[in-house]
């Protein structure tokens, strides 16, 4: 079904360990408007949308999905490291009691993902209104990381991933143009 090269969708460098940064990131990793929310999220809505629009989900989802590596691959470089008093200076000591560096999906508050951060409404519309929300709130969020970090490498990966948030909220105004056309298209004929 897939092929997997062993590289990243974009190239992820980090000029030195930080492990404020990694906790921010924390929160595209595990957070409400994360990655992986995302991803569950559009894989979950394709069993009620159109067919025209079921490869769209499929393709941002799957992409979704080499973006939560990234942020993974970000928080590993940012914290290997890193001094266990480092971690507890940055807020990370309960996690490092826990996972050690080990990832676990949280937000930057250190609250566990769930699944009620999925949305799916079962109206193909209404969905997709709701996945241009929340790319448009991940492409905020990249935004402010951005501003969080004087790190010119790891500022150069998050805007690659700020940009894909635009293109993938023009991807679903497109696909939300396309069902309210057809929608006309029943009502008038």
């Amino acid at each position: 079904m897939f092929v997997y090269e062993k590289k990243l969708q974009y190239p992820v460098r980090v000029s030195k360990c930080d492990p404020l940064m990694a906790k921010f990131l924390m929160e595209q990793y595990g957070g409400a408007d994360g990655e992986l929310a995302a991803a569950l999220r559009y894989l979950n809505q394709r069993y009620t949308i159109p067919d025209k629009v079921i490869g769209l989900l499929t393709d941002i989802a799957t992409e979704e999905f080499s973006h939560l590596e990234m942020i993974a691959t970000m928080i590993y470089k940012l914290t290997k490291d890193a001094t266990p008093d480092q971690l507890k200076a940055a807020g990370l000591g309960a996690h490092y009691a826990a996972h050690d560096n080990a990832l676990f999906y949280t937000n930057a508050a250190g609250v566990p993902w769930t699944a009620s951060y999925i949305q799916a409404k079962g109206d193909p519309i209404a969905d997709l209104y709701e996945d241009i929300a929340a790319e448009e709130k991940a492409r905020a969020t990249y935004q402010w990381l951005i501003d969080l970090t004087d790190d010119v490498d790891l500022q150069d990966s998050l805007k690659f991933l700020r940009e894909r948030e635009i293109v993938h909220s023009l991807r679903f105004r497109e696909a939300v143009e396309i069902l309210k056309e057809e929608q006309d298209r029943k009502i008038f004929f």
